[in-house]
């Protein structure tokens, strides 16, 4: 086991790590303070079974540069495999603006196989690699070192088997004529806009059951405002006030901070100081938006005509596909992407790229008339009408 803990270590390794075709990745980290996670340790191994093929790299340790990583991650002649990596990449990306390439998430891959929906790394370790994992350190606090024993054993546990499913699932890839299937999938995770929280589309994921333009142009500026405050500070935005405290300000409009005090779910902390003032003028702020300035929440989803009979067939439909396919019923289509359908919305995923090959055309065909669904012994079957 080896850790490094200089610049010159990482780059030693990094050297040998571009000399072969893939690198596994994984990394440890602590969000429960802060806006951006904090990294605490970086796990990488390269496909060889030798002794210094599998590392933990030390972000903590005084003077040691990440810059031989990146410049790894940059190198398109070596594949980054990562397992579940969006919060993996979200680091990397904050950090330097930099997004591993090529990529592969094993994840992602083995829902294309049929291992089912979100299919954890432990599943994949049991079944590809017939291995078990000492999962005990998994919530440890990854600041704190010296690391222990168990926590290094953990952390390397998560790149060493990785390459056994990597390894696995590419070939069945390669067989399955798949591959372009997880090209596709990884385009989100190669677009920057996947990491980037913009303040001015915060308000978007508050739950609100008003969706009057006047009450959501506060929610508007309310979470806008505690977005750039976490941000600024590195805290979390709950931390600031939570979304339950943010309808409620929405609603009471408060003027002043006395009347900030008789809120019930506002944190006493948030009822004085520069928490205060960002309330009351953001308060003041969305109150004085103007009629064509106001947010235009999705009404049309709010308001689908689903036809309930057409919306269970695509459940059908879907199954059967994806029985057939031995491919994640969700990466395929949303139980509201199906109400959307059944709808006559047609903007949905389920119906681009391989999803259409799979399981939209037919889905179409099935929304048009064209097709019926009937049973054939113990499949579920398209039939023309």
């Amino acid at each position: 086991m080896k850790k490094i803990t200089t610049t010159e270590a990482l780059a030693e390794f990094c050297n040998e790590a571009a000399k072969r075709s893939y690198v596994t990745v994984d990394t440890e980290f602590l969000r429960e303070r802060t806006y951006y996670s904090k990294l605490c340790l970086v796990q990488l191994a390269y496909q060889d079974s030798g002794s210094n093929d599998a590392v933990l790299v030390d972000p903590l340790a005084e003077g040691l540069s990440l810059d031989p990583l990146y410049r790894l991650f940059e190198d398109v002649g070596v594949v980054k495999v990562f397992h579940a990596a969006r919060q993996d990449l979200e680091i990397f990306y904050v950090d330097q603006g930099i997004i591993p390439t090529p990529l592969f998430d094993t994840q992602v891959a083995a829902m294309v196989c049929g291992f089912g929906d979100q299919v954890g790394y432990e599943t994949l370790v049991r079944k590809i690699a017939k291995s078990d994992l000492d999962k005990s350190s998994r919530f440890t606090d990854w600041s704190r070192r010296p690391l222990t024993d168990a926590q290094a054993k953990y952390a390397l546990a998560d790149v060493t088997h990785l390459r056994d499913i990597y390894e696995y699932l590419s070939a069945r890839l390669d067989q399955s004529g798949r591959k372009k299937w997880v090209a596709e999938e990884m385009a989100v995770l190669n677009d920057p806009a996947t990491y980037q929280s913009d303040p001015e589309q915060a308000w978007r994921r508050v739950k609100t059951r008003t969706q009057s333009g006047k009450f959501l142009a506060i929610v508007r500026e309310l979470a806008r405002f505690r977005e750039n405050y976490a941000q600024e500070r590195n805290i979390p935005r709950n931390r600031v006030f939570k979304d339950d405290a943010l309808v409620e300000l929405a609603s009471t409009k408060p003027q002043s901070e006395q009347d900030l005090g008789r809120s019930r779910l506002l944190l006493r902390e948030a009822r004085k100081g520069d928490i205060a003032t960002g309330i009351l003028d953001s308060v003041k702020a969305g109150q004085e938006v103007k009629p064509e300035d106001m947010p235009r929440p999705d009404k049309d989803r709010g308001k689908l005509q689903v036809n309930p009979a057409l919306a269970d067939m695509l459940r059908v439909l879907l199954k059967a596909k994806t029985d057939d396919k031995d491919v994640a019923q969700k990466l395929i289509a949303s139980s509201s992407d199906l109400d959307a359908l059944a709808s006559g919305q047609r903007d949905v995923p389920a119906l681009k790229g391989w999803r259409r090959e799979v399981f939209g055309n037919d889905a179409l065909r099935l929304c048009d008339g064209e097709i019926g669904l009937a049973v054939k012994g113990q499949k579920v079957v398209t039939v023309p009408l």
